[in-house]
């Protein structure tokens, strides 16, 4: 491809601020032709740097905070000559897990597991990650409530409505 990385890097951002802008939008204000901006998204869709489009989504508006968010923090041994990889793609099989990353710190890896309660997140941790052969600790985190979420404010913190009290 023969187009200039800012550029590139500007494309991708306008796209996740708001993925339904036009090429023609994008185009306009990246003073491109469309056909090079179409251009250089295709290209980004065959290399994977673009994995997909979508909507961020209040999911407790949505469902009424029907359902649960957990951050697992995960300590493991890693397999010889495999080294995290393998554990890695273990875990982000299972369809409960949204996201998983290697880590640095006490723990290795940072996952992120959605359930429809605290139940259900529960029983995957400990008939899924715990039970691994390779892990030798976990620490799970309920997100109890979300006030911005991937660079967009979900939610207002709620007014102080403690009394003042003078004396």
């Amino acid at each position: 491809m023969n187009y200039n990385d800012e550029k590139a890097a500007l494309v991708l951002e306008l796209l996740h601020q708001d993925c339904r802008k036009s090429l023609e939008q994008i185009a306009t204000m990246l003073n491109l032709s469309v056909n090079e901006v179409a251009e250089m998204i295709d290209d980004m869709e065959k290399r994977n740097v673009i994995l997909g489009y979508g909507a961020r989504i209040n999911w407790d508006e949505a469902n009424g905070a029907d359902a649960v968010t957990a951050y697992i923090e995960l300590r493991v041994t890693p397999q010889r000559d495999l080294g995290y990889d393998r554990i890695a793609e273990r875990i982000y099989q299972y369809p409960e897990v949204k996201a998983i990353s290697l880590m640095s710190g006490s723990y290795d890896f940072g996952i992120t597991v959605e359930g429809k309660n605290i139940r259900e997140v529960s029983q995957f941790v400990s008939e899924h990650l715990a039970t691994m052969e390779s892990v030798i600790g976990t620490a799970t985190h309920f997100v109890l409530k979300r006030y911005k979420y991937d660079g967009v404010i979900c939610a207002s913190p709620s007014k102080d409505e403690r009394e003042v009290i003078s004396l």
